[in-house]
């Protein structure tokens, strides 16, 4: 697995090449703007070409844009979508610019209204987005914790996402401590096989691009999004362990969004990096 970290730009590109760098990140995760707000700017064409440049004499072969928190593509509040298809698009834009191959989104919520109703709604929202998607670039739906009417809280929903939209360049994005949060068991060799199992089953590993790497501290299926270090929470070193272990995931892209500021990068960077040269041993 390539493996690489979430990093922030607000210091500049170049520092966060850099930070990546130094921890020995292959990978590497932005948002393109502030991720609390509709707010988008045209995109700076020098600047990410730059950073293109600089991802590539650093060695860092894979790049994500996490779009905003703000999306929501199964809202009733036509506002709300049209806001979450000006930021996916601008993410898109952004990525095609600047060399990035995948941009990874959150679906959303159902809210109060009927689930199949809702559910259509997300899939022409999608549909609209991938109409116009660049060529060079994949979309991501990432899983969600599964809190009340969430999207994408499970592997089935996610397959039926995949199946209804029915589009190349719609993929999947699975984070461990939102898997685990939903009720997946996977801090074992056995928990992490049947999750694959039933990944391979409902969406297809082709089309999982990325992992989020995130331990948690909460309980299994407390459907509550909290991210911890690695090896650390409830998923622990034998849960990563045997993903680690897992051939077909070696050319999927590994990121982690662990809590803390530089230096706990680089240790749970350290972590995970022992963790896959061990089960590569």
């Amino acid at each position: 697995m390539r493996l690489g970290m979430h990093v922030h730009v607000r210091g500049g590109y170049a520092a966060a090449v850099e930070h990546a760098s130094r921890s020995g990140a292959q990978a590497i995760q932005i948002f393109s703007a502030t991720p609390r707000s509709y707010r988008v700017a045209p995109p700076d064409i020098q600047g990410l070409a730059k950073f293109r440049d600089m991802r590539e004499n650093a060695g860092i072969a894979s790049a994500i844009i996490h779009s905003s928190y703000l999306i929501n593509l199964a809202s009733d509040d036509e506002k709300i979508v049209a806001g979450s298809l000006r930021l996916l698009n601008h993410d898109l834009e952004v990525a095609a610019a600047g060399g990035i191959r995948y941009v990874n989104t959150h679906l959303g919520s159902y809210g109060m209204r009927s689930r199949v109703e809702a559910f259509a709604d997300a899939c022409r929202a999608l549909a609209s987005v991938l109409a116009n998607i660049p060529r060079d670039v994949i979309l991501m739906m990432e899983n969600s914790a599964g809190a009340g009417q969430l999207c994408g809280g499970t592997l089935e929903e996610l397959g039926r996402f995949i199946r209804e939209v029915d589009h190349p360049q719609l993929g999947v994005c699975l984070d461990t401590a939102h898997a685990w949060a939903a009720g997946y068991e996977i801090n074992s060799q056995r928990g992490v096989d049947d999750f694959l199992y039933t990944t391979a089953e409902h969406i297809g590993l082709d089309r999982v691009h990325l992992f989020h790497l995130n331990d948690t501290q909460v309980d299994l299926g407390a459907n509550r999004d909290r991210h911890w270090h690695i090896a650390e929470g409830k998923i622990g070193f034998a849960g990563f362990r045997a993903l680690a272990s897992r051939p077909e995931l070696n050319e999927k892209i590994g990121v982690l969004e662990t809590p803390g500021e530089a230096a706990d990068d680089e240790r749970n960077m350290r972590t995970i990096q022992m963790i896959f040269r061990g089960a590569a041993a």
